[in-house]
């Protein structure tokens, strides 16, 4: 039971007044006991987070993975600069030239832009080298570790051809600052934010899905430490593909079951790679095998793993936090940053 409740979790998680009692119904087991066994995972940090999770671009949002190559007695001074964005979600060492590894993203009216934050970082980061590799198309976006130990390491990687046009207003920008908070592990996790928005459980979850059926919220789940979890061992595989085979083999990776993300991503002189897929598994030479097991259907040769050895920060976006106009005000004024 515990497994596939913890899959569950992390696929779709309820949108109701009692979400754990709805689990727990589906499960044929107690609301007690889901929240028993949820609080438990929370205290031991196998759960980071229960959380809406909102798609950036579609909140407008301008948004890149970074890699910079920082010399070794310098990284320490890059990080803490680079996690003082409070639009960096990620940021990971990884074994590779470019060692310096993390997402950054900023909102609409940014003073700065993503391109001028991310030339700021690598000039006061003391980077040697910098490489921009925003998403030019998604594949695969579903961290959805198999806990639940399902046969089989291929999956059915569904799209979302038909998105609800939908135009915002003020009530659903409230949801959305509500509905990205971590949930509380109680009988009704919704009666607050519900309280301080003012309205009725049907209005909020109406408006939540209007969100989802826009887009906007890609969906509504648990985020899980995949270390804790027992998913001790992550790779970034790089594949450099043709351009012309890119749409095929990007939906053939994204098969895989242990492949949480896979972007195409645009390629460099100093960077050959464009096709990029997170793979998480057990141990370093399960992940090895899988990589191997993609190379082999794919028939793609040159690949890259970059094993992440350190994580800096792994933190959610809070969208709309006045932090981003602070973060931004200091270093258009030269005011010295508060590192964390």
């Amino acid at each position: 039971m515990q497994e596939e409740l913890l899959y569950r979790m992390q696929n779709a998680f309820p949108l109701s007044p009692r979400p754990f009692r709805d689990l727990a119904e589906n499960l044929g087991t107690g609301e007690k006991e889901v929240m028993e066994q949820i609080k438990a995972w929370k205290e031991e940090k196998i759960i980071r987070q229960i959380s809406a999770i909102f798609d950036t671009k579609k909140l407008k949002y301008q948004s890149s993975l970074v890699a910079f190559r920082v010399p070794e007695g310098k990284i320490g001074k890059a990080v803490e600069l680079i996690n003082s964005h409070p639009g960096v979600s990620h940021n990971y060492l990884r074994d590779h030239d470019f060692n310096i590894w993390f997402t950054l993203a900023v909102p609409p009216d940014s003073r700065l832009g993503l391109e001028a934050t991310v030339d700021y970082l690598r000039r006061t980061g003391e980077a040697e080298d910098a490489v921009m590799l925003p998403t030019l198309k998604l594949f695969k976006i579903a961290v959805k570790l198999d806990t639940g130990g399902r046969h089989g390491k291929k999956e059915t990687v569904k799209q979302n051809s038909f998105i609800k046009p939908l135009t915002m207003k003020p009530r659903h920008f409230a949801v959305i600052r509500e509905l990205q908070k971590d949930i509380p592990i109680t009988e009704e996790p919704f009666r607050e934010s519900a309280d301080r928005l003012g309205m009725e459980y049907e209005e909020m979850f109406a408006l939540a899905k209007d969100l989802k059926e826009a887009g906007v919220m890609r969906r509504f789940a648990t985020i899980l430490n995949h270390r804790k979890a027992g998913f001790t061992a992550n790779a970034m595989s790089v594949w450099k593909v043709p351009e012309e085979r890119a749409e095929e083999v990007g939906k053939q990776i994204a098969q895989f079951r242990a492949v949480s993300h896979c972007y195409l991503r645009p390629s460099y002189p100093n960077w050959p790679y464009n096709l990029f897929a997170m793979v998480h598994a057990k141990s370093r030479e399960e992940c090895d095998r899988i990589i191997e097991d993609i190379a082999g259907e794919t028939g793609l040769a040159e690949y890259g793993k970059l094993y992440s050895t350190r994580e800096f920060k792994k933190k959610r976006i809070v969208y709309f936090d006045p932090e981003f106009e602070r973060w931004e005000n200091r270093v258009c004024e030269g005011i010295e940053l508060p590192l964390v």
